[in-house]
């Protein structure tokens, strides 16, 4: 078997895409019940909910429990590095997010009251704001991850 067909059947990989397809995807479902409207570029965006990164690599971590086992080393490494991956998400990406909100309204009120050149020089984009996860979000993609990776 070649190496194009060993990855083509890698079920293990399919399983977290499946995972993190599903979770973009149910971010545009529930936006569209809480908006009634649809959204398909929550489809590439990060942030919301469930978080799919934390999804991706919960269901890793699981497929290779299962196929591995659970007292392997691929294992530890899938659940540390899906460890850092929920941290990042809640801790470090959601700081930004909030650090951007911050910059973004000093940006804006600085606009508002033109009081010297400063506001003048303020060409930039506005920050994007979303970029981590609340806990609750991060549970939901960890619950997701683990369900697709323990039916599939």
């Amino acid at each position: 078997m070649n190496n194009l067909s060993k990855i083509v059947y890698n079920n293990t990989l399919w399983v977290a895409l499946l995972a993190w397809i599903l979770a973009q995807a149910a971010k545009i479902i529930i936006n569209f019940l809480l908006e009634r409207k649809w959204d398909f570029r929550l489809l590439i965006s990060s942030g919301g909910f469930p978080s799919s990164h934390t999804a991706i690599v919960s269901s890793l971590s699981i497929s290779i429990g299962k196929t591995q086992g659970w007292d392997s080393g691929l294992f530890a490494i899938a659940v540390v590095l899906a460890m850092i991956v929920m941290y990042d998400a809640a801790g470090v990406r959601r700081a930004a997010g909030n650090h951007a909100r911050v910059i973004n309204y000093l940006v804006e009120w600085t606009r508002q009251l033109q009081a010297d050149r400063l506001a003048d020089n303020l060409q930039q984009e506005r920050l994007k704001e979303l970029i981590g996860h609340t806990p609750f979000e991060v549970f939901g993609g960890a619950i997701l991850g683990c369900a697709i990776a323990l039916i599939f």
